[in-house]
């Protein structure tokens, strides 16, 4: 590749990253001003994801716009350690998220889950008491169980609804426990418990109680992680097959940069 080629396929690569990162940090500065404290947490991550791709984004700009050998290198040296941490990252994500799947149930349209069939790392996650007590307190101030009799206004509705792995988990109790249902948000617990299930005991009709503390709660959180997980995992392939062809072309330019530099 010639050296005004890669030049200019560095530019303006570097350009475009450098407007997206504009709009991550962006993003994470109106999540810290319009979210509660439970999605205030994403806040610095996003703001240092958007800040270390827009320095990164610059040093490569200006590397190639100066034919800089020097930038040229720093720009390639920050590039490959992002490219490391993200195939590591990748390759972990899908190590993690290889375990688990829903259970079917007869006559329902949405899966039940259980925590023992989820990574040791998810277990480990939701089984500390501060990490479940700080999810509970956001699952609790969420939509998912809340809004449920407003969206299924009729048993049959509801009984016939594909419901999330959260509202699954979370917001009623396990199948097998036998509670008659009499609408969203309500089940008759006069009934004595079909199974041994230590969550038939844990639920509750309260608002603020539900299925939080069951286990099927969180097998409920551990699914729709491994599924936003597996996501990002996805994204980030993508990603480094993107970065990886950038990478190329920095490799290019900085190899051109360094020619001139020898000749003058």
């Amino acid at each position: 590749m010639g050296m005004g080629t890669s030049n200019f396929v560095i530019r303006w690569v570097n350009f475009l990253t450098m407007v997206l990162a504009i709009g991550i940090v962006v993003y994470g500065v109106w999540m810290s001003t319009h979210h509660d404290s439970c999605k205030k947490s994403l806040t610095l991550p996003i703001l240092f994801l958007g800040a270390f791709i827009f320095l990164i984004s610059i040093i490569g700009f200006l590397g190639a716009w100066k034919n800089s050998s020097i930038l040229l290198w720093l720009y390639l040296i920050l590039l490959c350690i992002i490219l490391v941490a993200i195939l590591v990252f990748t390759v972990l994500a899908f190590i993690i998220t290889n375990n688990g799947s829903g259970h079917s149930v007869s006559g329902l349209r949405y899966k039940e889950y259980q925590l023992h069939d989820y990574s040791p790392w998810f277990l480990k996650q939701l089984n500390n008491t501060n990490h479940w007590k700080r999810l509970k307190s956001c699952l609790v101030k969420s939509d998912d169980c809340n809004h449920l009799s407003r969206k299924y206004r009729t048993l049959k509705q509801y009984k016939s609804a594909k419901l999330s792995p959260i509202e699954a988990g979370c917001c009623r109790p396990p199948s097998e426990c036998g509670y008659p249902a009499v609408n969203a948000s309500f089940y008759d617990l006069s009934f004595h418990p079909v199974s041994s299930n230590k969550d038939c005991k844990l639920y509750k009709n309260t608002r603020g109680i539900k299925c939080y503390n069951c286990d099927s709660c969180k097998a409920g959180v551990a699914q729709y992680m491994k599924t936003e997980w597996r996501v990002v995992a996805i994204f980030n392939l993508i990603l480094f097959v993107v970065l990886s062809a950038v990478y190329f072309v920095g490799c290019c330019a900085r190899r051109n940069a360094s020619r001139v530099g020898s000749k003058a």
